[in-house]
């Protein structure tokens, strides 16, 4: 009986080491600002000397510029991780302003490596995203400035300015570094291309379609 005790005691201890490693760890000093110009490859980025930090390191300016939405979507992302202010390296968050021109689209888009908390400031967009296999079900709502909606990571989510206006959101997410894979980008411009005839099959449909869109990309 002690044996089975202390089997199942340690498959618990085991079983909350893996939750404690399934988020970025928590830093061990006062701040770890990024040293962007290091050789060092680590998972992040190394240690700028602690004795050579500038309040700089910490400060981003220009969030309150638009992003340039003219492209194809019709909007842009302009991120905010420790590649942009290097203060932020090992603190696990990131933030991004997102500019919509009307009828812009965020394209349907996943972050592997985080949450997303999304704040509308202006306008008023369509949000949603798309639970896993098999359900593949659609949780969509319609924001109005101030509103609040969350992404879970690694969901494919998308966002679409409904609105005659501009429109203006502002994402907190659960990374440094969430990453991002936006889906069409990576089925139809990934580098080199996937075979037409693996897309043809995968949707369903003939290779002329799939030829035409793999232009646009």
């Amino acid at each position: 009986m002690e044996k089975h005790t202390v089997l199942l005691s340690l498959v618990a201890v085991l079983s909350f080491c893996c939750i404690a490693f399934a988020y970025e760890p928590a830093p061990l000093q006062d701040f770890c600002v990024a040293d962007l110009n290091s050789p060092v490859t680590v998972n992040g980025f190394s240690c700028k000397n602690p004795m050579m930090v500038q309040a700089n390191d910490f400060l981003f300016r220009g969030f309150n510029i638009p992003g340039n939405t003219s492209n194809p979507v019709r909007s842009k992302v302009s991120p905010v991780t420790a590649a942009q202010l290097p203060g932020l390296n090992t603190f696990g968050i990131a933030m991004a302003r997102v500019d919509y021109l009307p009828g812009g689209v965020n394209p349907p888009h996943y972050h592997p490596r985080a949450s997303e908390i999304f704040t509308l400031i202006e306008g008023s967009l369509l949000v949603g995203f798309v639970t896993t296999n098999p359900e593949n079900r659609l949780i969509s709502k319609v924001l109005q400035k101030g509103d609040v909606f969350v992404f879970p990571k690694g969901l494919i989510h998308f966002q679409l300015n409904l609105g005659n206006e501009k429109a203006l959101g502002i994402s907190a997410l659960s990374s440094q570094n969430p990453g991002i894979m936006t889906v069409a980008n990576a089925v139809f411009g990934s580098n080199p291309l996937i075979s037409s005839e693996v897309l043809t099959k995968a949707f369903q449909t003939d290779k002329k379609v799939i030829d035409q869109i793999l232009s646009k990309f």
